[in-house]
């Protein structure tokens, strides 16, 4: 399993895909961290048939929410990934993948609501938790005793 953390450490709440994988590492489960062009995630998920991405998204919630989606059942909104400063967003990149049929065969998206992204602050104290709560549910996945839910979910 390929596990993704995307964002920016340097623009606040954009850290929280960062912030997972870190977690996850810390726990000895392997993730890495993505803060470069969204397409090069064509070529870095090809070597695996089941992918985790983790991502900030802006969808109005609270901050701190976390959705999850299965992009083979549930398109993702190009409007959630509206913070991030790439020309290609990541649900862009679901797209081109799926058309190009490169989107791994098991894949789901964790988004954790984001609220705050100036460049050099830390993330929020409501990202940080959720990040920690994503951490805890993906190492049940990698563990085996969890099932993700294959619709897309919004939990606090």
């Amino acid at each position: 399993m390929l596990i993704i953390g995307l964002g920016n450490p340097d623009r606040g709440d954009d850290a929280a895909g960062i912030l997972v994988a870190r977690n996850l590492r810390e726990h000895g489960i392997k993730a890495v961290e993505h803060a470069g062009a969204m397409l090069a995630l064509l070529d870095r998920w090809a070597v695996s048939e089941r992918v985790i991405v983790i991502d900030a998204v802006v969808s109005g919630a609270a901050p701190g929410s976390i959705q999850v989606w299965d992009p083979w059942k549930v398109p993702l909104k190009r409007t959630l990934f509206r913070a991030s400063t790439h020309e290609f967003s990541l649900a862009d990149t679901i797209e081109l993948a799926r058309v190009l049929n490169r989107l791994p065969t098991w894949i789901r998206i964790y988004g954790i609501e984001a609220n705050r992204f100036e460049t050099g602050i830390e993330p929020s104290e409501e990202v940080v938790s959720a990040a920690k709560r994503v951490t805890v549910e993906i190492e049940r996945i990698v563990a085996g005793g969890l099932s993700v839910s294959t619709r897309a979910g919004t939990r606090t």
